[in-house]
C-alpha cells in the first residue's frame, strides 16, 4: 500500500486485503471540505489507480454527516478571487474525470447529510449505498449558482431528466430510501447496516476477477464520458455564478440561517 498520510481531509487505511478505505474524518465540522480538502478529494484517485495493492475502494464518513459540502471560507474565496475560481474549476473537473478514470471499483457508504464535493464522490462511485435516513441534496441553486460539478453528468443518467430537474431546480432534498426508489443510488439499507453492507460489497469486488471488473467499469463509464459537453457547460456556468449577486445573497442567508431572497435589489 502506498503512503497516503499526506492527506488531511480524510484518513486512508486498508482494513481488508485489497480494500482501501477513505474516511472523511472531521465529524465536528460535519465533514465539510475546505480549500485543501477540495483539492485532496480530487487528487487521490490517480494515486489509487496506480496502487497495485488496491483492488477496491470504500468511501465513508465519521459522525452524523457524510459531508456538508464546502465551507463558507471556500465559497467566499471563490466569490472574491478569479484565481480561486479557476483553481476550483480545475479541481471540480478533475474530481469527476479522475473517478471515471480510476480503474479500481469504488463503493460509497452515504449517511446523514450529503452535499457538495463529498456527494460528487459518493454518487460517482460505482456502487453507492445509502442509509435510508441519509439526506441527499444538491445545494447549488439554494446557494445561488448553477448546479454544476457532477449534477449534469450523473443525475439525468441515473434517475432521468424529469427527476433531475425536480431536485436540482428546486434544491429539493431526498432521503436515501427515495434516492434508491428513483435510481440515484444503488441501494438503501437500514442505518445500522450501512457500513457492513458497504464493506461487504467492497470485499466482494476485491475478491472478484480484477481485469473483468475494471474493463466493465471502463466500458460503462463511457455513458458518463459521453455527457462531457453538458458537464463542462454546467461547471463553467456554476463558476460564472460566483461572480454575480445571487451567490452573495445565498451565502449570507446560509450564515444568517434564513431563507434567501434572490429578488431583492443587489447591494
Amino acid at each position: 500500500m502506498k503512503d497516503y498520510s499526506r492527506y488531511t481531509a480524510f484518513s486512508v487505511d486498508m482494513p481488508e486485503d485489497g480494500v482501501l478505505r477513505i474516511t472523511f474524518n472531521r465529524p465536528d465540522r460535519l465533514n465539510t471540505l475546505d480549500s485543501v480538502g477540495h483539492a485532496e478529494i480530487a487528487e487521490i484517485w490517480p494515486e489509487i489507480h496506480s496502487d497495485p495493492d488496491v483492488r477496491s475502494v470504500l468511501l465513508k464518513a465519521e459522525g452524523r454527516a457524510f459531508s456538508a459540502g464546502g465551507d463558507f471560507a471556500l465559497v467566499e474565496e471563490m466569490i472574491d478571487s478569479y484565481e480561486a475560481r479557476v483553481r476550483v474549476w480545475h479541481e471540480a473537473r478533475s474530481l469527476v474525470h479522475n473517478i471515471l478514470d480510476c480503474e479500481k471499483p469504488i463503493v460509497s457508504a452515504i449517511n446523514g447529510p450529503a452535499v457538495g464535493a463529498g456527494l460528487v464522490a459518493a454518487l460517482m462511485a460505482d456502487i453507492s449505498i445509502a442509509a435510508k435516513t441519509a439526506k441527499i441534496v444538491d445545494g447549488h441553486t439554494r446557494l445561488g449558482v448553477a448546479a454544476g460539478d457532477h449534477a449534469a453528468i450523473v443525475w439525468p443518467l441515473l434517475c432521468g431528466v424529469a427527476k433531475a430537474k425536480y431536485h436540482l431546480l428546486l434544491c429539493e432534498p431526498m432521503s436515501g430510501e427515495e434516492a434508491e426508489r428513483i435510481g440515484l443510488v444503488s441501494a438503501a439499507v437500514e442505518d445500522d447496516e450501512l457500513q457492513d453492507k458497504a464493506m461487504e460489497a467492497a470485499i466482494k469486488l476485491a475478491a472478484g476477477a480484477p481485469t473483468a471488473i475494471r474493463f466493465t467499469k471502463h466500458a460503462l463509464n463511457n455513458w458518463m464520458r459521453s455527457a462531457g459537453p453538458a458537464f463542462d457547460a454546467s461547471l463553467a456556468l456554476e463558476l460564472l455564478g460566483f461572480t454575480g449577486p445571487e451567490v452573495k445573497e445565498g451565502l449570507a442567508s446560509h450564515k444568517e440561517k434564513r431563507r434567501p431572497d434572490f429578488l431583492k435589489p443587489a447591494t
